[in-house]
Parts: C-alpha cells; sequence; structure tokens
C-alpha cells in the first residue's frame, strides 16, 4: 500500500463507514480493514490521515483510534504468531509519532498518547533511545498544549514504576529516565509555579497551569516510588516548598460549582497528599524535617474542607497522610496527648464517617458500585475507609485510649438513634462502622478478620445491636441498617461462634427477598461466607445437615432473588447459588427438575448478550454441581441432563458465543465422562467439529477442547479411529506440538492415544507421530517440552514395552535410543513434577531398564546411569529449575482480543490419567521386584554393575528397596 492521497483518501471512506449505525454497511468496513492491517505502510496511512488538516475531525480521530488499536494488538512480537508488522513502518511510526501527536487536537492526542506508552512498554528506552531526548525537547516551547502532551505520555510510561518488581534491568531503566528527565521535570515545576503566581487572576491560564502541575506531582510520585532517587534528595527543599505552597494555596479562580466531580484544585491537592504520604512511609528519614508543616497543612485542610463528594478524594488522601504518620513509631509524639485524640476522634473521624445523602444516592440508584466500595475492597479512596485506616494506625500505639475515647462516643450514637430509629438511623450506621474499625485490627478478603481487639466484646454488640436488625420481618425496613448488620457478621464470622451463626442462616434466607438489591446481594454474599466456614479441626463449620430444614425456602428465595429488579445478572447471588449447591450436594436432587428448568433459562438468556463473566462463570459451575451430584447418585440421569442443556448449547455454539464456548466444551466433556458405555450418537456428531481448525486458533478453547478430545478417545476409540487415527486429530496434535505455550496439551492427546487405541490402528501413523516429536525437540527445546517427552515415553515404554520403544526410536535413526538416554531420560528426568507423572516416569524406567534386552546388550553403557536417575527420582527433591530465558514461555500475552479459558472448579480438572492405578501401589518395590526377576534371568550379572556402577548413597537406597521386597539380586 503506497502512501499517497488516493488509498488516504480511500482509508478515509472505510473509516467513515465503520462509523455507521448501520450494521450491513459497518461490518464489511470493518472486515476490509482487518484483511489490509497486515500490508506495508498500512499504520503511516493512518497516521497521514490523522495529520490531515483538511479532513473532519470525526474521520480524523477513527483513524487515531483505529492506529491506537492496531498498535495494541501487533506491536508486541509474539513468537508463535510472527512480527505483523514491517520493520521500516515501526522505525518510521518511532519518526513520526511524537511529534504528531503534539501538534493534534486533544480527542486526538490522547490516543496518540496511549499509542506511544504501549510503544513505549515494549521498546523504551533500549529501542527507542531518543524518546525522552524528544519530548524534552518539547518543554522548551513554551506552549502548554505541547508541554501537556508531553507530561501526559511521560506519565502513561512511567507510572508502571508504581508496581513493577524491583529488577536489574528496572533500575537501569529508571536510571536514564532520572538522569535524562529528573532535572528538566524540576525546572518546569519551578518554572510553572512562578506562572501560577504570574497568572493567579487568569481563571483560563490558571487551568491549564493546574493540569501541568497535577501531571508533573504525579510524575513526581512515580519516579520516586520505587526508591528514593539522589537527585530528587537533593532537591527535596525546592520540591517540598512547592507542594507546601499548592497544599495550602486557595485560590477562587479554580473552585468549581460541581459538587459532584472534583476540580483541578482538589486532584492536585489529593495528588501532593499521595506524594508526602509516599515519603512519610518510605523515606521518613530523610523527609523527618519537612513533615511537621505537612502535618499541620493536612489537619488545617481537614477541618476546614467541607463534606461535598467532590472532596472525597482530597480528604481521603489526606486522612491516608495523617495514618501514614501516626504508624510510624518516631512520630507518636504528635498524637499522644489525650486533647489531640479527643480532637482527631471529632473532627476527623467521626465526621468523614458520616452516612451523607451522596452516600444513599448511590446505596438505592448505583447498588454495584456501593456494593464494589463497601464489601469488595474498592474502597481505597473512600472517606469511610480512609478514617477506618486512621483508627487502625492510632490503634497500634495508642489502644486503649484510643478504644476508650471512641467508645463515648459510640454509646452517645446509639442513644441518638434509639431516641428516633426512623429518623437517627445514621447515628447506629456511624456506630456500628466505628465498632468494626475499632476492633478488626487485621483482615483478608477471604478470611474476614483474622485479628481483633481484645477490648471491644463482639458478641455482645451482635446480641444488642445486630441481631434484632436481622430479626426484623420487615426485610425492606431500614435497609442500610440491614446491609450494616450483614455485613458485621461477614467482617466477624470467625469470631462469633457457631452458636450465633446457625441461626442467622434462615434469618438471611429472609432478607434474600429484600427489594433493595444491597440487601439481598449482602445476604448471598454472608450465605457465601458462612458455608465456606472451616471448624478449628479442619471440618466445614456448617454442615448441609445444619440447614436442611431451610433448603427449600433457600432454593427458592436465591432464584427469587433472581427475579428481583436489577439483579437479574446479579453475580453475587449466582454466586451464592453455587455455594449452596456445592454444601447441600445430594440434598439437590428431590428439586433438580425445576433447578435445571431455573439454569437453563438463564443460560439461554445470558447466551443473547454475555456481559457479566463473574455471573456467568458461577451459572456454568452451578451447571456443574448440578450435574455432579445427581448422576453421582445416579449416573442414568445423565440423559436428563443432556436432554435439557444440548438445545442451549448447540445454538451457543452455531452463534459462536465466543466467551461460552469454553464453558460449554467442559461441561461436555464432563457429561461425556459420566457415560459408561460407547460415546452416544449427539456426541459423534459433533465430533468432527471439535477438529475445526478456527476452533484451535483461540487459546480459550485449548485446554477444555483437548479434555473433550481425551473423552471421546477413552470413551469410544474404536468409534473415532475405526482403522486409522482421523487426521483432523493429528493435525490438531501437530498444531499443539509446535507451540511452546501449549504443547503439553498435545502430550494429553498423545497419552491418550496410547492408552487406549489399538496397536494395530496406532501403529502405522507412529514413526510420523515421533518424527513430528524429534523435529520439535532438536529445534524448540524447552524444559517443558523435555519433561513432557520423558512422561509420554515412560507412557509408551509402560503400554507396548521398553523394547518396542527402542525400536522405534532406533528406526528413525540408528542408535538414536542411546542419545535418549543420555540426553533426555538421564540428565532430564529429575526435572519431572507432580505425584502421577513422576510415578509414570519411575514405572516406565523401571520397565526399560528391567524388561528391554537391548539394555543389556547394545546399550549396557547406560544401564546403571538410568537406574542412578531413577533411584534420584525417588529419592532427591524435583529439580525445578529453569533456564532464564523460559520463564515466561508458559504466558501467552495474545494480542487482540481472545476468550480467556476460564477453568469450572467443579467440572473437575481431568489432564492426566494414572495408568497404573491399582497396578502398582509402590514404585520402589515394583523396582526391587522386576529387579529381582531380571537378575534370576542373568544370574551375576547385575550385583557386579550395581557395585561398580552405583555410587555408595543411591547403593544404599536400592539395598533398602531390595530388602522391603523380600528380594536378592546376584
Amino acid at each position: 500500500m503506497e502512501v499517497n492521497d488516493g488509498n488516504i483518501q480511500a482509508l478515509a471512506g472505510y473509516l467513515e463507514k465503520t462509523l455507521s449505525p448501520d450494521i450491513s454497511e459497518r461490518r464489511p468496513a470493518e472486515k476490509f480493514l482487518e484483511s489490509v492491517e497486515s500490508n506495508k505502510n498500512y499504520p503511516l496511512l493512518l497516521l497521514h490521515l490523522v495529520d490531515k488538516n483538511d479532513a473532519v475531525l470525526p474521520i480524523r480521530t477513527s483513524a487515531a483510534i483505529t492506529f491506537k488499536n492496531y498498535i495494541k494488538r501487533n506491536w508486541r512480537i509474539v513468537e508463535e504468531a510472527g512480527d505483523k508488522i514491517h520493520a521500516e513502518d515501526r522505525l518510521s511510526i518511532k519518526q513520526l509519532i511524537v511529534g504528531l501527536m503534539l501538534k493534534s487536537p486533544e480527542q486526538i492526542q490522547k490516543q496518540l498518547s496511549n499509542a506511544i506508552t504501549t510503544i513505549g512498554q515494549e521498546d523504551f528506552p533500549e529501542k527507542w533511545t531518543d524518546l525522552l531526548s524528544q519530548m524534552v525537547d518539547k518543554f522548551k516551547e513554551g506552549d502548554f498544549h505541547i508541554i501537556n502532551g508531553v507530561l501526559r505520555t511521560a506519565h502513561s510510561i512511567f507510572k508502571r514504576y508504581r508496581h513493577e518488581f524491583k529488577s536489574e534491568k528496572l533500575w537501569k531503566e529508571i536510571k536514564f529516565v532520572l538522569d535524562n528527565f529528573a532535572a528538566p521535570l524540576t525546572q518546569l515545576f519551578d518554572a510553572t509555579i512562578k506562572l501560577a503566581e504570574t497568572h493567579a487572576s487568569d481563571p483560563v491560564a490558571l487551568k491549564i497551569i493546574f493540569s501541568s502541575l497535577t501531571v508533573i506531582c504525579k510524575l513526581f510520585y512515580s519516579l520516586n516510588f520505587q526508591d528514593l532517587p539522589e537527585y530528587f534528595e537533593d532537591n527535596m527543599g525546592t520540591w517540598m516548598a512547592h507542594f507546601h505552597t499548592l497544599l495550602t494555596t486557595d485560590n477562587k479562580l479554580l473552585k468549581t460549582e460541581d459538587e459532584e466531580e472534583a476540580g483541578l484544585l482538589e486532584q492536585l491537592k489529593s495528588q501532593i497528599c499521595d506524594n508526602v504520604a509516599l515519603y512519610a512511609q518510605k523515606y521518613d528519614e530523610e523527609f523527618s524535617p519537612h513533615l511537621p508543616n505537612f502535618v499541620t497543612a493536612t489537619w488545617h485542610l481537614l477541618v476546614t474542607t467541607n463534606a461535598q463528594p467532590k472532596y472525597d478524594l482530597l480528604v481521603s488522601n489526606a486522612i491516608q497522610f495523617l495514618a501514614s504518620v501516626a504508624e510510624r513509631p518516631g512520630y507518636t509524639n504528635l498524637f499522644e496527648d489525650p486533647a489531640t485524640l479527643q480532637s482527631i476522634c471529632e473532627k476527623v473521624v467521626v465526621p468523614n464517617m458520616q452516612f451523607r445523602t451522596s452516600d444513599e444516592e448511590l446505596f438505592q440508584d448505583n447498588p454495584e458500585e456501593y456494593i464494589r466500595r463497601d464489601i469488595e475492597g474498592s474502597d481505597i479512596d473512600t472517606r469511610r475507609r480512609a478514617a477506618c485506616d486512621l483508627v487502625r494506625a492510632l490503634c497500634k500505639s495508642f489502644e486503649g485510649p484510643v478504644i476508650q475515647n471512641f467508645s463515648q462516643y459510640v454509646q452517645a450514637m446509639l442513644i441518638e438513634y434509639s431516641k428516633d430509629p426512623v429518623s437517627n438511623w445514621k447515628s447506629k450506621d456511624v456506630a456500628i462502622y466505628l465498632v468494626t474499625s475499632l476492633a478488626s485490627k487485621a483482615s483478608t478478603q477471604k478470611h474476614g478478620t483474622t485479628q481483633t481487639s481484645q477490648l471491644v466484646n463482639l458478641a455482645d454488640f451482635f446480641n444488642s445491636q445486630i441481631l434484632p436488625d436481622l430479626q426484623n420481618n420487615n426485610v425492606n425496613e431500614l435497609s442500610i441498617l440491614k446491609a450494616d448488620a450483614i455485613k458485621y457478621v461477614m467482617t466477624f464470622r470467625n469470631q462469633l461462634s457457631k452458636d450465633m451463626l446457625i441461626p442467622c442462616v434462615p434469618l438471611l434466607v429472609k432478607l434474600l427477598t429484600s427489594s433493595s438489591t444491597v440487601v439481598h446481594s449482602y445476604a448471598a454474599v454472608c450465605l457465601d461466607k458462612l458455608f465456606t466456614l472451616r471448624s478449628p479441626q479442619g471440618p466445614p463449620l456448617i454442615t448441609r445437615e445444619d440447614i436442611q430444614s431451610s433448603t427449600e425456602v433457600l432454593l427458592t428465595n436465591l432464584f427469587g432473588a433472581l427475579d428481583l429488579p436489577g439483579s437479574q445478572e446479579n453475580e453475587y447471588i449466582m454466586k451464592g447459588v453455587m455455594r449452596t449447591f456445592s454444601l447441600l450436594q445430594d440434598y439437590i436432587v428431590p428439586y433438580i427438575s425445576v433447578l435445571m428448568a431455573k439454569l437453563g433459562d438463564k443460560l439461554v438468556t445470558v447466551s443473547k448478550n454475555p456481559s457479566k463473566p463473574h455471573f456467568n462463570h458461577y451459572l456454568f459451575e452451578s451447571i456443574c454441581i448440578a450435574i455432579r451430584a445427581t448422576c453421582k447418585a445416579n449416573p442414568e440421569a445423565v440423559d436428563t441432563f443432556e436432554l435439557g442443556f444440548f438445545p442451549p448449547f448447540q445454538e451457543i455454539l452455531q452463534l459462536d458465543v465466543q466467551e461460552f464456548i469454553p464453558y460449554i466444551f467442559q461441561i461436555l466433556s464432563l457429561l461425556l465422562e459420566i457415560h459408561t458405555h460407547s460415546i452416544p450418537q449427539p456426541y459423534m456428531e459433533l465430533f468432527g467439529h471439535l477438529l475445526t481448525p478456527v476452533l484451535w486458533e483461540r487459546p480459550g478453547n485449548i485446554p477444555p477442547l483437548v479434555r473433550l478430545l481425551q473423552g471421546f478417545i477413552e470413551k469410544g476409540a474404536r468409534q473415532i479411529a475405526q482403522d486409522k487415527i482421523p487426521d483432523g486429530l493429528l493435525g490438531v496434535f501437530q498444531k499443539l506440538n509446535a507451540s511452546k505455550t501449549n504443547d503439553h496439551q498435545g502430550f494429553y492427546i498423545l497419552s491418550s492415544l496410547v492408552e487406549n487405541v489399538p496397536s494395530e490402528v496406532l501403529q502405522p501413523q507412529i514413526k510420523q507421530i515421533f518424527l513430528l516429536l524429534f523435529q520439535r525437540l532438536s529445534s524448540s527445546k524447552t524444559t517443558k517440552y523435555i519433561k513432557s517427552l520423558i512422561v509420554f515415553f515412560s507412557v509408551y515404554a509402560i503400554k507396548f514395552g521398553g523394547s518396542v520403544l527402542i525400536q522405534l526410536i532406533d528406526s528413525i535413526q540408528a542408535k538414536m535410543f542411546g542419545m535418549v538416554l543420555e540426553k533426555v531420560f538421564i540428565a532430564e528426568v529429575q526435572k519431572v513434577g507432580g505425584r502421577t507423572e513422576r510415578k509414570i516416569c519411575a514405572v516406565g524406567l523401571t520397565k526399560i531398564l528391567t524388561e528391554t534386552p537391548e539394555m543389556l546388550t547394545t546399550y549396557q553403557q547406560f544401564w546403571t546411569p538410568l537406574l542412578q536417575a531413577l533411584i534420584a527420582v525417588f529419592e532427591l527433591p524435583e529439580d525445578d529449575s529453569t533456564p532464564d530465558c523460559e520463564h515466561f514461555i508458559d504466558v501467552e500475552d495474545t494480542p487482540g482480543y481472545q476468550t480467556a479459558y476460564s477453568q469450572l472448579l467443579f467440572a473437575g480438572k481431568k489432564e492426566f490419567n494414572d495408568p497404573l492405578a491399582g497396578a502398582v501401589a509402590d514404585p520402589k518395590i515394583y523396582l526391587a521386584q522386576r529387579l529381582g526377576t531380571l537378575s534370576a534371568a542373568h544370574p551375576a550379572k547385575l550385583g557386579p554393575m550395581i557395585r561398580t556402577g552405583l555410587p555408595a548413597e543411591a547403593a544404599t537406597f536400592l539395598e533398602n528397596y531390595i530388602q522391603a521386597a523380600g528380594v536378592k539380586i546376584s
């Protein structure tokens, strides 16, 4: 594709069609662009169109978005896919994009900045050494449209320093950035502060200037996160003086009328609070001279800022700064005065724990967001969370005085509530939240509170304040207090006794009928948490017998909640269904026909527009549990499930609902594995479709498809391979074998073929299969591949005998088995992991050692080293070392959209069968017995070989096996 006006114009036409609401016009244009994106100059055409000032802005913006998405899909080079961007195009893009981004309108600038970020993540700094110099040069131009573009781009590249693991490579990159960027950034910060003073009465200029200052402060945070750079330590006075000035600035021209959205001033001050909190936490010794000024400024900010939502992030970060200071032992003197503690409680903690009108609106109008903030931990930037963290920080040093002080407020608020519960419910809400903050010293998402204060009586508070709200017969009255009560049970479930928790179950079941989305969601979450509690001895704390009397109403109310407005795809309810099924097991069988119908209806509904991945996952898990629980008692019931679920499954496969297809394959595997005889005809009709190459292009399909194919092979090897292995199945194996990511999946299929397909069907094609294995071994060897190969060779030896394996390998190349012994088995078998896999290798090697005449003739030199390697498998830990270059082979970041594979826990996991189950109990005894038999056939041969060739320690281990087996070796 040449870069000329004609092609640019044609590209503009196709992009315009992609904006059409008419799918018949939009889809062909999208397909055309997909078909030409691998052509040389395609990305350059997009950039030239972006730069075309006479093109309309929507088309230029569309070109920028298309370019950004193209870069995201293709810039990273994935080994198996190859480089999808021509080398010359890569070079030209990096030469053009920064200048083009900086002179473009803001909406285009943001898209190109994102593209630069993607390129930078891969190429910066090694392959894009001039990026920083290009950007720093722009600081000198004085145009803040350009400067802000540079700052935003730098922020998007450097912000990953906040979460990357420390490494030599990262240090070198950060040093490179600091050497080239820290000084210009400081100079820009200094100059911008002066401009803010100069233009203090110009609202237009101030907005641009403060926008720059905010991003500069974000860059400061990123560049200082990993460690304190020498440059910033040397210039700390400059930065901190400016931070203090900005934190105490109050320019009315920057105030906004909007009560919800934070303005530039609030955003800037929030970031400064983050910055000084970082220094207080990580670099307190160097920062200590500046700290008192910031504590004073922060305190003043907190007591003068009102409760409007637009200040939430600012107040939250300011409180977090105080919390970070309070928990440092060196600063306890700032807080130890009882008057100070009382002032903190009265002026900071209690006011910021109040349930505001905006919180109430969120509870009613956006329950999903409320739940995410309240119980899922996304409340990190909320006032309540920050106030709670401050209380916990203070309790580390002053637990007694803090609890004594705050308890007075708790009592006062509870008394206020008791005067008029309907009007004063917010007082009790704050009291519950404050008690939770005081009592909970440590917690995890999985286990709730794990450490509590001995000074708070949780049981008494539960009985007096929490239980009455749960027992209130009106499930729709005072919904927020009901949500608080349920959350209290969730939070302290490990501290409350079983006698307290069991009566909560029917109360929670009743609350599933509440019209409040938050309340019935919390009830489901709480049931989920309670049903997974374990007693100190290990078994479940709550058993199915404990809730047997509530079974029917529990199931009814759970599915009834899915019909309530706003909860048709409520993931918390569906997880509650899954957990309830898992606890009840075959107790659900009497209701299975009704439950199947409801699950099937829900599946049909959500498959039309899958939008809630967690809900969908729990839905499929629930189907799996229903199948397993029912068919465990009555395997014939599998037909009923197939009758009910095959029609929606078939429709999902036909419509190619990509998100659901991996789930369907897993459930089909589960159903097929339940069958005890041959493969039913509906499955056989599906078999050919499973070998279609397009299905194997999606990484998410591969694990469940492999499992399903294994099921076909194991249940009906003669049905699918009557006289030969189908070419399509061999094609699948060949594709998997060539993939570093999925080669182990190919071995699962191969092992199933060896174990189940008759020898006469397998033999005509096995040599070609082995050729493919050795070609891959020589061209692209990895530790994972070698381990899989050793296990497969062992399976083959167990099935057909060691001699057959040797003859097959030697038929490819004379004496080749000797190389396999030396370079593969002896050198690498110690790296095989997994109990079953190591057992298979042990028995396979035993058969090679003791049942193959070639090992005592042609390959006798390897007999003792192979025996030593086998003893090492028994006695030494697994060698899990992997060459550095292979660490990330298993993680494939596939460009473009691909459905991820989500393992269904309750579908079971079937990857590798134990072909020795019941045949070999103890591989060590088995080795000794087979050596005894071999020694009897070859008297006086093995003993000398073992004595002269085996190291003393290995010989001692072997002698122990021989004595345990009661055999003799001569």
